[in-house]
């Protein structure tokens, strides 16, 4: 039997396409088919019917910690985050031109401290917004050869280069979960009846910003 997709003889696009992850979260939906056949289980007995609620018990159990996981990877995230911007307040105190930061990415940042939920898209801007905002600090860096001696700014890039490492390494993470997630409500009966039920939808994966994807375009050698 032949291969749906034929590598070898079906069109292929030279040209290649941009990758983008969509901003968009799918809910969990069932038909009247898992209705019947929770229905069934009980018409055939009420083992059958016991059974399949304690594992529903147990799928909405895993799904709890499994949303929980979920917050943590975020929240470490956050406070990678939390610490750029503190490194970039210092760094453009010290620049001869202050960079003013976003009041909206410090609303945003205040509100991770706070506790409060955060939506996945609301967290990606943040971090694009903190890369746009480091991205301005090094442009001044370069066209004030002076500050190049500086000690203390120099520090505080070096510090924002490891934290971006740590927020790459965190975001793998994150991204793992967020992928067992969308697969896990996804898992018929149980999980996706429970899914369902609870109103649970897709979560969205962390993204590289517009500007990163344009220079990786770039030419480096």
């Amino acid at each position: 039997m032949a291969n749906g997709l034929d590598e070898m003889n079906d069109p292929i696009s030279v040209e290649g396409r941009d990758v983008n992850v969509i901003q968009k979260q799918l809910p969990v939906k069932v038909g009247w088919g898992s209705t019947f056949f929770e229905v069934i289980l009980w018409i055939l007995g009420i083992i059958p019917g016991i059974v399949f609620l304690f594992v529903k018990i147990k799928a909405k159990e895993y799904l709890r910690k499994l949303e929980q996981k979920i917050q943590h990877d975020a929240s470490q995230i956050d406070n990678y985050l939390e610490q750029r911007v503190v490194i970039l307040q210092n760094a453009s105190k010290l620049l001869d031109k202050a960079i003013d930061l976003d009041k909206d990415v410090m609303t945003k940042v205040a509100m991770y401290r706070g506790g409060a939920r955060n939506q996945d898209a609301d967290r990606n801007a943040t971090s694009q917004a903190i890369d746009q905002l480091f991205g301005q600090v090094n442009v001044a860096f370069e066209q004030y050869p002076d500050l190049k001696a500086h000690d203390e700014i120099e520090e505080c890039l070096r510090q924002n280069s490891y934290l971006q490492k740590e927020i790459t390494a965190a975001r793998e993470l994150y991204n793992d979960t967020v992928y067992q997630w969308n697969s896990a409500i996804q898992e018929w009966p149980a999980k996706m009846i429970v899914a369902a039920k609870q109103g649970y939808t897709t979560r969205i994966p962390f993204a590289a910003s517009q500007e990163i994807k344009e220079k990786a375009r770039g030419t480096f050698f």
